[in-house]
């Protein structure tokens, strides 16, 4: 390969090979006689002549081939790092924090000149460093006065970049002074800097593409309240490919908080995210999130200092709403935590709870019970880090044993006397929201008493004990139970309610409650119409079943050759074989029609009050409305179906008494709204122009309630602003399968209305089953879903509002609406919603949707 790489770079460009005598090669004679012999002294000239310009030639050539190599083998990159240096004796100035102050470019400058002087004991440093720029100062604490923020360059061989990388990181080891002045580098007699401690590390690759446009900084001072928000936040999606900073200060001996009101980015956290620091550089070891797409939970953060950094990066992909968050200062010593406790209960949480606990925190509580008791803690909330072996990070240390992770709810530590130590402690990047707890004091012969006692050390109502549900979390309360005559014993000795029989759901644990039960034979299938066909008939493209079942989960779609119950009807009159096709995204039906209206159902950017449930963040029911009685406030909640629609239950426009609830003057519709009281830029009021009560709704049981209501208006559609799509009749909710509930209702029954919109997860319940529970008032239009163990529910106040399944294809169908319930949450009570399947043609009929 040498060679012929070799032969390859003899040919010259044309412009050096004109500067040749051309009289020395082949020059053509003039005529066509034969050329004259020479005398032997002119040949040897000539052939020497030959000889030297072969030798200039070669050399010539092996120049150019030792040039060419050793220009392709010196590749060098540019790397930047980024990094921070604290510095003792340099008190801070107000003027450090304008980056064209003078006093900001001279002290810039020692801190570049301290650098090289550092770099200068590393070979690998010394021989690539190609420059410095220092970002932004702050004020230090403890013996560092002040910090300095700053982005060194270097160029290196491609071959050095790991040897660069390890000589970066160990450069807090230079600090040591052989001269003996530790922790001091000489630079000149009049300038010289006294440094504390140096970090630095390898600035993030996605802030450094080649395809950014735009990158800005801002500094905000955080003095006087305020928000920062994502550039056209909210009439407009952020711009791509830009990377913007906010560096944000507080007064000294204050900490900054930042809580977002909206988080709205790409689901991708490589395209577009947010980070922030407990720094004002972008420092990975100071990272105390990043988050991307729709997070939910607590969206707090507070620094351990008086300064943070707030960054944004997009790329050039579709872009999202983006971001607004308040900030603040507080003051320092508002973050003080642990201390004695005495008595036989109390609480204790992490610093902020339940926002984000600050980094580099440390508390210690010293519980002290009565003498002769034991002491517990239960903790009901436990969200520290990521849970890596032997907890390096955040973590609670009892009695030196540490705990860090996600732990499940009401996990219990107990002690063998009446102290017990809490230690807290969190280092200095990726927080989490942290930890609440309660402890109680106990005598150890009888550790919960008139309770149930788990064998996890929870306590527990002994009315749950042996009622087929596992309370305490580690199945103890169900163990060594004798049946009574409602439940059916197990073969693993457990007693389940005999409802739960040959449901189809293993509910021993064992399957012994569906053994014994009418099923179909080995290698047959069952169909939704209970029939029982042979298993090798599924999916060979003929409807076996009668209904399309054994056809509906199959690659492919079947047309059928006669309709059924639970087959999709195609505008043509035709039917698919195809389960739930509405709007999946694949055409199915010859003339498309299960794809038609399906602007709908998908929160337009994402990659009740309910009991039992937790707060929703903003936009993320776009199609949950609030139903105001004018004068009194929120009475129902509704859905969205188009620009001018919406769907609510009847019984909220019926006329309870002298009230004319059916009168469309008396309602007010709230659309957008997240919090009552609240209304933003976001929320739009309208009035009603006509409602629409099913006629054959039924007061009394209950059954057809639904109702439709016409706006006087048409809304603008938009990320809080969205209609929720309608299901086919034929539509299927999978029993068991996850459905949601929302809306502004009470939180437990008999209680007061949420303000901000509630969210929960229920699953949909087996009709039969619904049924016995609810002494057979369910009726064909009506749906069941909830947690039959109780604890979560709809309730007063949510009525009308939407129960939201989400397809397999990300689209959000309203399976129902509110309607009613035995109480809220209560045990073996699920809550019952309109069937909005058996009530699709109707919808359609009054409204056109």
């Amino acid at each position: 390969q040498k060679s012929r790489r070799a032969r390859v770079k003899v040919l010259l460009p044309v412009s050096q090979m004109e500067d040749w005598d051309t009289t020395l090669h082949f020059l053509p004679a003039t005529d066509t006689k034969p050329l004259e012999k020479m005398s032997g002294r002119r040949k040897k000239l000539w052939m020497g002549l030959g000889l030297l310009l072969l030798a200039a030639a070669v050399a010539l050539t092996t120049g150019l081939l030792v040039w060419h190599f050793n220009a392709v083998s010196d590749v060098r990159v540019e790397r930047l790092y980024i990094g921070a240096m604290g510095l003792r004796d340099q008190p801070f100035l107000k003027s450090y924090e304008e980056p064209s102050s003078p006093q900001f470019d001279q002290l810039a400058s020692l801190v570049c000149q301290q650098l090289e002087t550092m770099f200068s004991r590393n070979s690998v440093l010394a021989k690539s460093f190609s420059g410095c720029t220092v970002q932004s100062f702050s004020e230090g604490t403890g013996a560092t006065r002040t910090v300095a923020y700053y982005q060194s360059q270097f160029e290196v061989h491609v071959s050095q970049q790991a040897s660069l990388d390890e000589a970066v990181q160990s450069m807090q080891l230079l600090l040591g002074d052989p001269d003996g002045h530790k922790g001091r580098l000489q630079l000149r007699p009049a300038d010289r800097l006294s440094v504390s401690n140096v970090m630095a590390q390898a600035v993030d690759p996605r802030t450094t593409r080649s395809s950014l446009f735009v990158k800005k900084t801002f500094n905000i001072h955080v003095r006087e309240k305020g928000d920062v928000r994502s550039p056209g936040f909210p009439g407009s999606s952020y711009p791509p490919n830009v990377y913007l900073q906010w560096r944000l200060r507080a007064d000294p001996g204050h900490r900054i908080q930042l809580d977002f009101q909206t988080l709205i980015l790409d689901d991708d956290c490589q395209q577009d995210f947010i980070r922030i620091y407990d720094s004002l550089a972008p420092l990975e070891h100071r990272v105390l999130t990043e988050q991307c797409g729709y997070p939910h939970g607590s969206l707090s953060f507070l620094s351990s200092g008086h300064v943070m950094l707030l960054t944004l990066l997009t790329n050039e992909e579709r872009n999202f709403p983006g971001f607004i968050a308040n900030y603040s200062q507080i003051p320092l010593s508002r973050a003080s935590c642990g201390g004695r406790l005495r008595g036989d209960r109390g609480f204790l949480s992490s610093p902020f709870y339940p926002a984000h606990y600050p980094p580099q925190t440390s508390c210690v509580w010293e519980i002290q019970a009565t003498k002769d008791q034991f002491v517990k803690v239960q903790f009901n909330t436990f969200l520290l880090g990521n849970g890596s072996d032997g907890c390096p990070g955040d973590y609670v240390e009892i009695n030196g044993q540490r705990l860090c992770g996600r732990k499940p709810e009401r996990t219990v530590v107990t002690s063998r006397s009446n102290t017990m130590t809490v230690t807290f402690t969190s280092d200095a990047s990726y927080v989490d929201q942290g930890f609440h707890a309660e402890y109680t004091a106990f005598v150890p012969t009888d550790p919960c008493p008139g309770s149930f006692w788990c064998h996890n050390n929870l306590c527990l109502n002994p009315a749950l004990r042996c009622d087929g549900w596992d309370d305490c979390g580690d199945n103890s309360d169900e163990r060594d139970c004798q049946c009574d005559a409602s439940q059916l014993r197990c073969q693993n000795g457990r007693c389940k309610p005999k409802f739960w029989q040959c449901d189809g759901t293993d509910d021993c644990g064992d399957n012994s409650d569906e053994d014994n039960c009418v099923k179909c034979k080995p290698g047959e299938f069952l169909c939704r119409n209970q029939r029982c066909v042979p298993e090798s008939r599924r999916c060979d493209g003929r409807d076996d079943c009668s209904d399309g079942s054994d056809e509906s989960q199959c690659k492919r779609s079947v047309l059928l050759q006669q309709c059924s119950e639970h087959s999709f009807r195609c505008r043509n009159g035709k039917c698919i074989s195809k389960l739930n096709p509405d709007c999946d995204g694949e055409l199915d039906c010859e003339d498309a029609s299960d794809e038609d209206g399906c602007h709908c159902g998908k929160r337009p950017y994402r990659s009740s009050r309910i009991v039992g449930g937790q707060v929703s963040q903003e936009a993320e029911w776009p199609w949950q409305v609030s139903l105001h009685i004018k004068g009194t406030g929120h009475t129902c909640g509704a859905s969205v179906l188009s620009n001018r629609w919406l769907l609510t239950a009847a019984h909220c426009v019926r006329n309870p008494g002298s009230a004319m609830y059916s009168q469309p003057e008396q309602w007010e519709v709230l659309l957008g709204l997240h919090e009552q009281g609240q209304t933003s830029k976001w929320t739009v009021k309208r009035s009603v122009k006509q409602i629409i009560p099913h006629h054959r709704y039924d007061p009394v049981t209950y059954d057809n309630d639904i109702a439709l209501m016409e706006l006087d208006a048409n809304v603008t559609l938009n990320q809080n602003i969205y209609p929720i799509c309608l299901p086919s009749p034929t539509y299927y909710f999978p029993v068991g399968s996850e459905a949601w509930i929302t809306g502004w209702g009470a939180t437990r029954e008999g209680g007061r209305p949420a303000s901000v919109l509630q969210k929960a997860a229920v699953r949909i319940i087996n009709s039969t089953v619904c049924r016995s529970l609810m002494s057979d008032e369910v009726t064909e239009g009506m749906l069941c879903a909830g947690l039959l163990r109780g604890g979560v529910d709809a309730c007063q106040g949510d009525s009308g509002g939407p129960l939201s399944f989400t397809s397999p294809s990300g689209r959000v169908f309203l399976a129902g609406v509110v309607s009613w319930g035995d109480g809220c949450a209560r045990r073996n009570k699920p809550g019952v919603y309109t069937r909005t399947t058996q009530y699709r043609s109707w919808i359609r009929e009054k409204s056109g949707v």
